[in-house]
Order: C-alpha cells, then structure tokens, then sequence
C-alpha cells in the first residue's frame, strides 16, 4: 500500500482509525484503504451513517453559533478530528473575528492537517494530547497559553464519548473539564445511541466492537447521556435526537429514530 506524503510515518495505515472512518463518512479524502473497508462495514449495516455524520456536522454549526450569540468566544474541541469544511474556528470566527479555538485530538493524522490548516493563525492552536486525559489537557502550556481559564469556554465534546469505555469513567472525564471552567462555561455533547431500538444502530455497534476496531464503542441511552453532564444545568430542549436539538428547520419524524442525542449544558 502506498503512503501518500501527507502521512506521518509513525502511523499504521493498514489499521483503520476512528478520526479517518469519520473522514470518510463526511466525504473526505485524508482516509486509507483500511479506514474504508471498515466504514463499508459500517454502512453495510447502517446504510445512512453518511446522513447521521452530517446531521451531526450541522448540529455543530447550530452550537457553535448559539454560543457565541452568548457571548462565548474560546472554544475547547475535545477530540476534534480532520479537519474538514466547517471546522469550529470558521463558524466561531465568522460570528466573532475575536473568538479563540483550541483543537484537541491524539490522532497523528488530524493533528498534521490541522496545523497545516491553521499554520499562521494566531486564534486557533492544536494540541496533540488524549481527551481521556484532562490533567495533561487542562495543565499543558498550549493550553494555559492559549485560553483563558478565568473566562467562560465551551467545551466540546462531538461525537467522541461513545468511544470512552465506561472504565475510563466518561462523566469523570466531563466534570473534570467542568471544574476547570468558570460560571458562564458551556459543556457540548453528542452521542451515539441505539435508544429506541434502532436495529442499524445496535450493528453499527458491534461491528466497532470487533477485533479490528479502531475504537470500541459504547452507545448509552438519554438517561445515561445525560448523567453524563452530572450537576450543570441543562438548556432546552434537554438530551433530544441531534436534529431536534434547537434546528434551524422544521425535522420530520425520522428525526425520532436518528441514532445519536445531543445536549448542551451551562456551568
């Protein structure tokens, strides 16, 4: 298998990666053969992975808006990806040149792409640290350098806890990065789930659970999503299906069975 130049030589790429199948879905190109015979199997099962990826792309654009018309101007991407169109910083910078971003993310890919992106961009920096690990996050001099703890930040975290092991303690993770922040902070997350009895769903699941994964995953219900957010005070509508958070546009009732909640928080 060839190795394009962009990629890092570190990096296996017959093994498939959760940031690079996400990639894929969204209609990226920085993804291998591996990343793609695996999202295959994903769509096999689940044929509208695509539109759910999507859905949860605009929900993203729904939020980040939203928070800056709060006056919310530094942004912590938990997990963040590849970058592809629609990045944070360009919806946040679009709504308020002064908005700050820092993106998050341990895969060699993403973290490549997104210094190349953002190579000269004072208000947006990437740190290449693991989400699950807040300590590092919150205490690295990147961060402390380029955020200002003592002020309200968003911390977004897309699409990402489904691939924290319960082990690991996701709503440890959460309050960890909660407690770091002040009165005013928002907390963002999105999350898949087979809730309802979404049969594509609880395949697409399995086959993360492979042994060929990138990632297992762990789907979790409304209830459990929102414990997620222990103490912090929900805003309307609540953990809803990602369309039905806030939309912009009348959903249908597809909306209802779409496999993945979302629910935004306040300190």
């Amino acid at each position: 298998m060839d190795r394009p130049s962009w990629a890092p030589d570190e990096i296996d790429i017959t093994r498939p990666s959760v940031a690079r199948v996400y990639d894929y879905y969204l209609g990226g190109s920085h993804n291998f053969e591996a990343d793609r015979e695996f999202a295959a199997q994903v769509l096999e099962v689940l044929p509208e992975m695509a539109t759910v990826a999507q859905a949860n792309r605009a929900f993203l654009r729904r939020v980040v808006r939203h928070l800056c018309a709060q006056g919310i101007t530094q942004f912590l991407d938990l997990g963040s990806g590849i970058p592809t169109a629609g990045n944070v910083h360009e919806i946040a910078t679009a709504e308020n040149p002064e908005a700050r971003v820092l993106y998050v993310d341990n895969d060699p890919i993403a973290v490549v792409h997104s210094r190349a992106l953002l190579d000269g961009d004072p208000r947006t920096e990437v740190l290449d640290a693991d989400l699950t690990d807040p300590g590092t996050v919150l205490d690295h001099p990147l961060t402390r350098g380029h955020l200002d703890l003592g002020r309200p930040v968003a911390v977004l975290l897309v699409s990402v806890l489904h691939f924290v092991p319960d082990e690991a303690d996701p709503a440890g993770v959460v309050r960890a990065y909660a407690g770091a922040t002040v009165p005013g902070s928002h907390v963002v997350i999105t999350h898949a789930s087979d809730e309802g009895g979404h049969s594509g769903a609880a395949r697409a699941q399995n086959v993360y659970n492979r042994d060929r994964s990138p990632n297992r995953m762990r789907m979790r219900s409304t209830t459990e999503v929102r414990e997620l957010f222990g103490d912090l005070e929900l805003l309307d509508p609540g953990v809803v299906r990602i369309p039905m958070w806030r939309p912009e546009y009348p959903v249908g009732p597809e909306a209802q069975r779409y496999p993945g909640l979302a629910g935004v928080a306040r300190h």
